[in-house]
């Protein structure tokens, strides 16, 4: 052993590890086995918070019974508030990717607050005689336990945060919903005019789809934050104290914040991986919602010229090295992407559930990998389509109006009083010929131009109440 490294010993023997480090054998051990991602545990902050805050609620509950004496059991607690406000990221190098169920990360955290302790005890690193990683730290748990609770709190965090990023987009939608509220279209089915609306009623319709997200969101946390802390190895509570599950889950409520339940079968919530699959799901549905309104923006916005260009989204960058003046939709494009990667992901975590075997599933961090990859680029995502792309929309008034004015679909409005067939002959015609539907029914007489503007009316084509907004018109044609 150099000054430079201390030796430390596990049931494989011994190994050296940096003095400095605040993690120990297992850690390095880990390090070495798995080299496959290269993002580290200490890419996702949340993670180590919501180890440390699983480790706390132990610790505290192990104090309490009367398991821990108030010294170490002080030192402890000391330990994780500091990773818990961020300290010593750097000590969680172990890559995502890892075998062994999540063995790696509890044991990380185990040394990591270990080493912190020892050091607010007054002692050197290493020295486990005076606060050892597994006998104190560890103490009445297991990584079957531990790390499934702590991927939970975690992902409940990244919940909460692309929560508020949907919520962000859902704003965006609804101002340009109020903006474009007297903006009159056609609305398309199968890419076909169909029938006017107006183009606020569009951008309020994602409004709602965004909404209804972020509920499912909310409704998937809940199934997340089920407690099995003292289950120990497969739920049986082997070498725990028969008052810690409930003492612990409690003080796991209070120190996260996070409305925290006991499970009510521990066995089975230490194999389940369902919780996982349902909110992966709902990331998915997220995914394919976005990607949908993407498509549709890109559509939309087609052109400059020689596509709809019923809107312009923001100029952000050139579009092309050959073209100039090209401008690209590269916002909603970075969003597809995104959605494409998170529908992946879903896979991933169905089939990782699916391989669990008796007792225990080996493969959660290949979930939650997969989870806050989701979670972390749809809510970076999100942003950048509320903020550099939805908040500038603009709308092409006179060319959506036109549209209108030329199209056939209007005709529809006038089948209740005209009949099915007639009203075929009448689209025929104004197809045809390239008249309006208006001028057509006037001219042969078939109804009055009062009658025409009455049933062609912005309002009643929308659907909209028969009492117009002030500078709303009443009419298209």
């Amino acid at each position: 052993m150099s000054a430079e490294t201390r030796i430390e010993k596990d049931s494989l023997g011994e190994l050296s590890v940096p003095a400095a480090a605040y993690y120990g054998v297992h850690t390095a051990r880990a390090m070495a086995n798995f080299r496959v991602t290269g993002q580290a545990m200490s890419t996702y902050p949340a993670l180590i918070a919501a180890l440390a805050t699983v480790k706390q609620a132990a610790c505290q509950a192990n104090r309490d019974l009367g398991l821990l004496d108030e010294r170490r059991a002080d030192a402890i607690v000391a330990a994780c508030t500091e990773l818990r406000r961020g300290r010593l990221l750097s000590q969680f190098p172990i890559d995502m990717l890892q075998g062994g169920a999540g063995t790696s990360s509890n044991m990380n955290a185990n040394e990591v607050i270990a080493n912190r302790a020892l050091e607010i005890l007054g002692f050197e690193r290493g020295n486990y005689t005076e606060l050892d990683p597994l006998a104190h730290v560890n103490l009445g748990q297991s990584t079957n336990d531990v790390y499934p609770t702590a991927i939970k709190l975690c992902l409940v965090t990244h919940i909460r945060i692309l929560s508020a990023a949907l919520g962000g987009l859902a704003v965006q939608f609804d101002r340009k919903a109020t903006e474009f509220a007297d903006v009159i279209k056609m609305g398309r089915t199968q890419l076909q005019d169909a029938v006017p609306m107006t183009l606020g009623q569009e951008f309020g319709a994602y409004a709602t789809m965004v909404r209804e997200d972020r509920a499912r969101l909310a409704e998937g946390a809940l199934l997340l934050l089920e407690c099995h802390l003292g289950g120990t190895a497969i739920g049986t509570g082997i070498n725990g104290h028969p008052d810690y599950p409930e003492l612990a889950c409690r003080y796991l409520a209070e120190l996260s914040g996070e409305p925290v339940v006991q499970a009510a079968d521990p066995i089975e919530a230490t194999q389940d991986c369902g919780g996982f699959v349902q909110v992966s799901g709902i990331l998915k549905r997220v995914a394919v919602k976005l990607s949908k309104i993407c498509n549709d923006l890109r559509l939309v916005s087609s052109g400059p010229v020689a596509g709809l260009r019923e809107i312009n989204l923001p100029a952000v960058q050139a579009g092309s090295s050959i073209m100039p003046g090209k401008v690209n939709p590269v916002i909603p494009e970075l969003v597809n992407q995104v959605a494409f990667e998170a529908i992946g992901n879903d896979l991933t975590v169905t089939m990782a559930a699916e391989a669990g075997q008796l007792q225990l599933n080996a493969f959660e961090p290949v979930i939650i990998y997969s989870m806050l990859r989701s979670l972390t680029h749809l809510s970076a995502a999100i942003d950048t389509l509320a903020t550099d792309c939805v908040a500038g929309i603009t709308a092409n008034r006179g060319h959506l109006a036109e549209g209108v004015h030329n199209s056939i679909g209007v005709v529809t409005a006038l089948s209740p009083r005209l009949g099915y067939k007639a009203c075929a002959r009448v689209a025929e015609k104004a197809l045809a010929t390239g008249e309006s539907i208006a001028d057509i029914v006037v001219a042969e007489g078939v109804l009055s131009r009062e009658q025409v503007d009455e049933l062609l009316s912005i309002r009643r084509l929308a659907g909209l109440p028969p009492v117009p907004d002030r500078g709303t018109p009443d009419r298209v044609i």
